[in-house]
């Protein structure tokens, strides 16, 4: 099973299960979880996150009702055949640019302002990754 880094922000607004939904579907678009690759338990991931399991199971339900996740019983969560649609991913990528623009905004900011936060996590999660790649190979 993949090591997955997944991160629960409770000051974003986002409902956590909605935010591990959203970290599931991006590590597939990005190709880190793959066809038939399981997800972490739900044990594992209510113990790591300290959250309760049953947002866990929330979220993976979901995925499964959106053809993302396999849930077979007994066994744990599998990512789904055939859910690296690009269209789905632009789609879910397209609503997060425009919360982005609605909130930059609504805060005043300049387009190129929001550019720049964008470009400055963008380099922060390439840097993190490339670490933990790092890390792992030792």
């Amino acid at each position: 099973m993949k090591n997955l880094f997944y991160h629960i922000d409770v000051y974003s607004g986002l409902p956590v299960y909605r935010q591990l939904m959203d970290q599931t579907k991006h590590y597939i678009a990005s190709g880190t979880l793959l066809l038939g690759d399981q997800l972490p338990s739900i044990r594992e991931l209510s113990t790591r996150l300290s959250i309760n399991p049953a947002t866990i199971v929330k979220a993976y339900s979901e995925l499964q009702t959106s053809g993302v996740v396999e849930i077979k019983q007994g066994k744990g969560a599998f990512v789904a055949q055939g859910c690296r649609d690009v269209q789905g991913q632009k789609l879910q990528v397209g609503k997060i640019a425009r919360q982005l623009a609605v909130e930059s905004q609504q805060l005043g900011l300049e387009l190129e302002e929001a550019q720049d936060l964008l470009e400055e996590e963008w380099i922060r999660l390439g840097r993190e990754a490339s670490r933990r790649k790092g890390m792992q190979a030792h």
